[in-house]
């Protein structure tokens, strides 16, 4: 065998282990969540020796859960909304400006989004019970504004500086207001840039929890808290956990299916 058959062989066996160890949590929490408790506790098989739809059924029949699959749209998509509608002028501003203090208010910004969610916790909490805000979607989706902002507006800059300034002299050359220019210009050359923004800032709503237990209760309390209560009398709910799981990972799935090209295109350019 050459030294490039063996190479390529050697690549293929890789990535076939690799898909192996990335899928196998997926695959079992499929096949668990097609399984009783009884199941799940009494045997180790790779297939359901019963085959059930009845954890499904209990969670697009029951309000407590499908209710917090409601909740968890709701919010994550005004925070997507939000965050990209404040970072796009932040980050043109940032790519095309300079002004005092430009690059510390950058790092400023990025700081926010390392620092821990719990940090915030106690300032959002007493905040918004002062102000009326407590159990509602529009209060945790303005309380992730404080991470998805600046990671938007991060990866924003990046890609609107690539984008040769000439570009905005010809268009003010030609008439062009800066609102007509942006939307119609400049927008559609970053639209890769917005893909990625609005795929990580929909990721992070999505499966924050602490931020989004605290802050509801009964009206706005999302998946990822209604998930962490399936503990009862008689124990804890493994088949049930396990298809809301599923049913979790599929809004992200279908984002990442949209944005795979965005995303592609952001690793190249040293954003993502």
């Amino acid at each position: 065998m050459n030294p490039d058959a063996r190479r390529f062989r050697k690549r293929n066996l890789f990535l076939l282990a690799y898909l192996v160890f990335a899928l196998l949590p997926i695959y079992w929490m499929v096949n668990m969540s097609f399984k009783t408790n009884g199941e799940i506790l009494s045997s180790f098989s790779f297939f359901p020796a019963e085959f059930t739809w009845e954890n499904y059924r209990r969670i697009f029949t029951d309000e407590s859960w499908y209710s917090g699959y409601i909740n968890s749209l709701i919010y994550v998509l005004i925070n997507t909304v939000i965050s990209l509608s404040v970072a796009l002028p932040a980050a043109y501003a940032f790519s095309r400006y300079t002004f005092l203090g430009d690059k510390h208010v950058f790092f400023w910004l990025l700081t926010n989004r390392m620092t821990p969610p719990a940090v915030f916790l106690l300032p959002f909490f007493q905040l918004y019970a002062t102000v009326g805000l407590m159990d509602t979607h529009i209060g945790v989706a303005l309380a992730h504004l404080v991470f998805n902002v600046p990671l938007a507006v991060w990866i924003l800059e990046g890609f609107m500086s690539a984008i040769p300034r000439e570009i905005d002299e010809t268009a003010y050359i030609d008439g062009y207001s800066f609102p007509r220019f942006f939307l119609t210009i400049f927008l559609p050359l970053i639209k890769a840039g917005v893909g990625v923004a609005a795929f990580f800032c929909f990721m992070f709503s999505w499966v924050e929890l602490l931020l989004a237990r605290t802050l509801t209760s009964v009206n706005a309390k999302p998946i990822v808290a209604t998930m962490t209560r399936t503990v009862s009398a008689s124990g804890m709910d493994w088949a049930t956990l396990a298809a809301a799981g599923v049913l979790t990972i599929v809004p992200g799935a279908i984002v990442i299916w949209f944005v795979r090209h965005y995303i592609a295109k952001g690793f190249a350019m040293g954003r993502v």
